[in-house]
């Protein structure tokens, strides 16, 4: 196989993966360690993936940079559906009479649950559901059994959630029940991570508030850490997420009690 043809062949396997490991490549294609950094180095040049320690990541990974919430939406679509379905499922079954919605594809996912049955208490009283996501905020404000809780700020157009100092107040003068956030990073020794400053404002101001924080989260975004890092596994009581972590991840989940939820 020629270099191009193999490089072509990587290029694909991280835009579908989302992650690779090079020596899983070396053997893949039967060549040296040393031909796989140099496929990874041109391919980082061309804008094709980011190199990180023992492999490959997507340019989306990037410790900095956010896909927008559109194109979010259409990566991982079956775990987001199952992490958001279990859930749901969770709540459904629940006294929880207050309930905050971080911004975020899966959790919109939740969302698209909410409203699409009577969610009242089984008293017949509404849940109140507080968001700061306007794309979550539309799809619930005719919700039967929803009294919805607008929490304001600056619009961050990426997320279509309100960020900053405001927002973060505003969450500060509450307690609700549970709290459902979601994150772009979760690695053992860094915690959980988001690529904004100020959307890790507000969602350290969930974690602090919430009776209850759970963490929907797919397997992809193991092992990752973005920019900033909002929470520390003693901040969650739940991770639910598509399959089982391992190694060292799971040790640090474990060792702060997170109950792990697969869906």
């Amino acid at each position: 196989m020629f270099a191009e043809e193999r490089r072509a062949e990587i290029a694909k396997l991280v835009a579908s993966a989302r992650r690779v490991n090079g020596a899983d490549l070396a053997r893949r294609y039967d060549v040296t360690m040393e031909t796989v950094r140099r496929d990874l180095a041109a391919l980082e040049e061309a804008g094709k993936l980011r190199r990180v320690h023992g492999g490959a990541v997507t340019i989306e990974q990037s410790t900095s940079l956010e896909s927008s919430i559109s194109s979010r939406q259409g990566m991982n679509t079956p775990e987001k559906r199952r992490i958001a379905t279990k859930a749901y499922q969770m709540l459904r079954d629940s006294e929880a009479g207050s309930i905050v919605l971080d911004a975020g594809s899966t959790i919109e996912i939740l969302a698209d649950h909410i409203g699409a049955e009577n969610f009242s208490l089984k008293t017949g009283n509404d849940r109140i559901v507080i968001t700061h996501a306007l794309h979550i905020a539309v799809k619930l404000a005719e919700a039967e059994g929803v009294t919805l809780e607008l929490v304001g700020g600056q619009l961050r157009k990426m997320t279509w959630a309100a960020v900053g100092a405001r927002a973060a107040e505003h969450f500060g003068t509450m307690r609700p029940d549970i709290a459902f956030i979601g994150a772009n990073g979760i690695e053992a020794h860094f915690g959980i991570s988001t690529p904004g400053m100020n959307e890790a404002i507000v969602k350290t101001a969930i974690c602090k508030a919430a009776r209850r924080v759970v963490l929907l989260c797919d397997s992809a975004k193991f092992g990752q850490e973005s920019l900033v890092r909002f929470a520390g596994f003693e901040d969650i009581d739940t991770l639910i997420t598509d399959r089982e972590p391992e190694g060292a991840l799971r040790q640090a989940l474990e060792a702060a009690n997170v109950e792990i939820v697969i869906a």
